[in-house]
């Protein structure tokens, strides 16, 4: 079948789901992306092609498609993206960002897309194996509240060890109670053991202990396989056509076979916005110089292992460990000998000091010490792979063996991970950038626990569009990338290179508006102060009084923006007595129990008004009545002291290159575009957007940032 023939079907199939969908209006834009869907995903090659033999070299095909609010890009990429998939005998893989969209899309979007589409297909969510249990780490822990029975079974670094053994009597006896608790009704098939779909998903600190880990799990040789959550919904997976990831997994799991082949695949990046900030995490690394008694763990528990099943490599595993502790501890003497006066003199209120190295090139002092560290982790490594490899062939040799073995496989495995981050540490923080090149952003960081002081190494990247290239853009045939805020300042430019995607000649763009009349339905209210609000105190003050009186007169619901925890705090104090009843603020309360508030009180006819940060200026949909206004208290820009961000600038200033015009407008643009963007959600809805930061009026870039955001009518508010 040709791929003109192939285009043409997905589109009559999405138009068929159109017509076929109850009170649905037809909208040209919709349209429109869909037929950009099925171009795309019909013109790459899928599979393997083996170009000696005379093939064609692949065809890559990759659209970036900036759908405005209400154009209903989750049917217009999913109709015809299923469509073509079951034609061509392949898989859709769609990656989002929130939990929130992926909800959407498994308990919405796509059974009602199955019900409306001729040809059946099937459909499961992807999660990270730590969102499930762990069955035999739950039945250890149901029956002593801890996950170490004996010295040799401590499966926790040393800090968890210590939290616990600080623990009063009565928490211990209330975790035994809710593991055996979460045992039984796992037990009882009440609970499918999936973290987020508990009533009340518990805290990081007490689901981290059952959660399941690669690194320690044994899979089909394991006691308890045939009860696993993980690898039930594995097997979901493989039955159908139609997986939804998010962008952490799907870059995590690169080259792993957890997610479809992605030169075999149609691929979907929604929220894709996110994803050049997604790859800069996952591809950072960090490793503690301070808390190294895990190393000795480590090391006994692979001679152990390894002796009982005659591994010749072990042999060096004594001098490897030891170097590494004498290494780390001299690691972490140089960094405070180096820089321990300027972490020392920092406030330690927002979480640890920190130090970066300026344009990457690491004191002389501390190179020859990390390629000990990095040659000394890369041996120890080799000998528990030798280890491991042993183990594995053990289970399958001796299956009725397989509890015992799986158990030492676990104490190799849960201690393993923090090894390879210090060699992965190590490398990057060796890593010399030749004149010209891009360096790698490095820094220190202090904090203390206790009376303990906890030095750390971190070192990340800085372009995540070249990270991007290298490890997911070479393995891509056909893609679509979508969001409703992918240009920055009217221009695609900005996220193709965040997005490695700029000059790449698979790549083409589609810009569909929203059909939203916004000059009609929305005010922008540009509510000057006389302070500037690079001083932040005198602005802060000007700022809250005019919030203030401006939320005393909303009647319905109400979301206001802050840049800074410290902003909102001073706000929440001003607050007179009146009106504290009717804000909610963010982190009071779990998001789903204020939002459900917010609605409560809305459909009451009281007003609610919600104080929130960054996360709630994305992916919060409060249509109509729920959010008539938005309060933009400043204009959010980045932190000043990210030091990948500072990182970055430095090489751009270091090349000519204007890193405030080139990197932190247009990033602030996409921030900014999202925020407003929580005001006209329906075509119905009516808003306000305040904003408080004179910036936006005022000044060159403001009126770079303006061009990025939807057509409001304007009103400038002169200060009072």
């Amino acid at each position: 079948m040709s791929q003109q023939v192939w285009a043409a079907q997905a589109l009559e199939s999405f138009d068929a789901v159109v017509q076929a969908t109850e009170g649905f209006r037809s909208r040209a834009g919709q349209r429109l992306m869909a037929q950009q869907v099925a171009h795309t995903f019909s013109s790459a090659t899928l599979g393997k092609v083996d170009e000696e033999s005379g093939e064609d070299a692949p065809t890559r095909s990759i659209a970036v498609i900036q759908a405005g609010t209400g154009v209903g890009k989750s049917l217009a990429y999913c109709a015809p993206a299923i469509a073509l998939a079951l034609s061509r005998g392949t898989r859709v893989l769609i990656s989002t960002a929130t939990v929130a969209l992926q909800e959407q899309l498994v308990n919405k979007d796509l059974p009602a897309l199955a019900a409306l589409m001729p040809q059946p297909f099937k459909f499961a969510l992807a999660k990270g194996r730590g969102r499930y249990v762990c069955k035999l780490k739950l039945d250890r822990l149901a029956g002593t509240g801890e996950a170490e029975e004996e010295a040799d079974d401590d499966l926790f670094a040393e800090e968890e060890a210590a939290a616990r053994a600080k623990r009063p009597r009565h928490e211990t006896e209330a975790r035994i109670q809710f593991y055996s608790a979460m045992a039984q009704t796992l037990s009882k098939g009440a609970w499918d053991g999936d973290r987020d779909s508990l009533d009340t998903p518990p805290e990081p600190e007490v689901w981290s202990p059952v959660a399941a880990e690669g690194a320690s799990c044994t899979g089909k040789h394991c006691p308890a396989f045939s009860q696993c959550t993980y690898y039930d919904k594995r097997k979901e997976l493989v039955g159908a056509q139609v997986i939804v990831a998010n962008h952490d997994l799907l870059l995590s799991s690169l080259g792993a076979r957890v997610l479809p082949e992605l030169d075999n695949c149609l691929l979907v990046l929604d929220e894709a916005h996110h994803l050049p900030s997604t790859a800069l995490d996952q591809f950072a690394c960090s490793m503690d110089l301070s808390r190294i008694t895990w190393i000795e763990r480590l090391s006994s528990r692979g001679l152990r292992i390894g002796a009982l099943l005659e591994v010749e490599e072990i042999a060096d595993i004594p001098k490897h460990s030891a170097q590494l502790r004498q290494t780390l501890q001299d690691l972490a003497r140089i960094v405070m000998d180096v820089y321990g006066a300027q972490l020392k003199s920092q406030p330690s209120a927002w979480g640890p000091a920190r130090v970066r190295v300026p344009r990457g090139e690491l004191p002389e002092q501390l190179i020859a010490p990390l390629g000990l560290l990095a040659a000394s982790a890369e041996g120890f490594l080799d000998a528990l792979r030798a280890i491991s490899k042993a183990l594995r062939a053990e289970m399958r040799d001796k299956p009725d063996e397989a509890k015992r073995l799986s158990t030492l496989y676990a104490q190799i495995g849960m201690l393993a991970p923090r090894l390879e981050e210090l060699h992965a540490t190590a490398q990057l923080l060796l890593q010399d950038a030749p004149e010209g090149a891009v360096p790698a952003a490095k820094w220190f960081t202090l904090e203390v626990d206790g009376d303990f002081i906890v030095v750390k190494a971190h070192a990340s990247p800085i372009l995540p569009g070249t990270t991007l290239r290298n490890h997911l853009w070479s393995a891509v045939r056909g893609a679509v990338l979508t969001s409703a805020t992918l240009t920055s300042c009217g221009h695609f430019d900005f996220f193709l290179r965040e997005a490695g995607l700029h000059g790449d000649e698979a790549t083409t763009t589609l810009e569909v508006p929203s059909p939203f009349n916004y000059a009609a339905q929305g005010t922008l209210i540009a509510a000057e102060t006389r302070a500037d609000p690079k001083n932040a105190a005198q602005f802060t003050t000007e700022m809250v009084d005019a919030l203030l009186r401006d939320i005393a007169r909303v009647e319905y619901g109400a979301l206001v923006l802050f840049t800074s925890r410290e902003q909102m705090r001073q706000a929440v104090d001003a607050l007179p007595t009146a009106m504290r009843s009717v804000v909610l603020v963010q982190n009071a309360l779990p998001r789903t129990q204020l939002l459900k508030r917010h609605r409560e009180r809305v459909e009451n006819g009281e007003p609610s008004v919600i104080f929130g940060m960054q996360s709630f200026g994305e992916g919060l949909d409060l249509p109509g009545r729920l959010c008539e206004s938005v309060f933009i208290t400043k204009l959010p820009f980045a932190p000043p002291d990210d030091p990948v961000g500072e990182a970055r600038a430095e090489w751009l200033r270091a090349v000519g290159r204007d890193p405030f015009s080139e990197l932190v407008v247009p990033a602030t643009a996409i921030r900014l575009a999202q925020w407003v963007g929580r005001a006209i959600r329906t075509e119905e809805d009516q808003a306000h957007v305040y904003c408080y930061d004179k910036r936006l009026v005022r000044t060159s870039y403001g009126q770079r940032l303006l061009k990025g955001l939807p057509p409001f009518a304007l009103e400038q508010r002169a200060p009072l």
